[in-house]
């Protein structure tokens, strides 16, 4: 009799031991593979984390917003919007930031009526193109955590200019009334007013001309 019963508990334990070590990780829980992690979640070099492609932000989420997060590596396409018969893809991160963030600057009328469509999201409000103001690539704007904060943008001729945060370029959604039927944004744009443009001395026909910035 005790001999079946110590065979009844090794079959149990044989049986239920698989289920205890493959209990499902949590944020930056360990992994082997893409078993072990939870929900949405995949195995990254051991430790189960956000899916890059999938541009999930579980883990993210859980944690206070930063004026510099930190990148957990390339920034990879988080899928493709349609519109106008094109083929936009669309991005919920940006390039790492760094004291010297290489972008493009671009153009933006912040008044209403403007191409930058619906009012400032940092502030409900729309500008004057007299402000020293810009909109900040989805992954760079980090939902709002940098919202009025000012970055110092440089121009290739040398010159610089202060600039505050009152919005978001929008590199996920595009082509509605709310983004003034423009495209996605691409993920490294610093989007301007014309008196950014003006205090860098750049030809504003010119639309897209690269630069640096980095946060003050």
């Amino acid at each position: 009799m005790a001999s079946l019963s110590f065979i009844y508990l090794a079959i149990l334990f044989t049986t239920t031991s698989p289920l205890l070590g493959n209990a499902l990780s949590n944020c930056n829980g360990p992994c082997n593979d893409l078993n072990d992690c939870s929900g949405q979640l995949i195995c990254i070099n051991g430790t189960c984390n956000d899916d890059p492609d999938v541009g999930t932000h579980i883990c993210k989420a859980g944690s206070s917003p930063s004026p510099n997060p930190p990148s957990s590596g390339p920034c990879q396409p988080s899928g493709t919007l349609n519109c106008k018969k094109k083929s936009y893809t669309t991005y919920s991160c940006s390039p790492q930031v760094t004291a010297s963030t290489p972008a493009v600057l671009t153009l933006n009328d912040f008044s209403e009526g403007g191409d930058g469509g619906a009012e400032s999201s940092c502030d409900e409000k729309f500008h004057e193109n007299s402000e020293l103001i810009v909109a900040l690539s989805t992954g760079w704007f980090s939902e709002g955590s940098r919202c009025l904060m000012k970055i110092r943008i440089t121009a290739s001729n040398g010159r610089s200019v202060v600039a505050k945060v009152v919005d978001e370029c929008d590199s996920m959604n595009g082509c509605d009334k709310e983004h003034a039927y423009q495209r996605p944004c691409d993920n490294n744009i610093v989007d301007g007013s014309a008196a950014v443009w003006e205090a860098l001395k750049l030809n504003q026909d010119l639309g897209r001309v690269n630069i640096n910035w980095s946060m003050v």
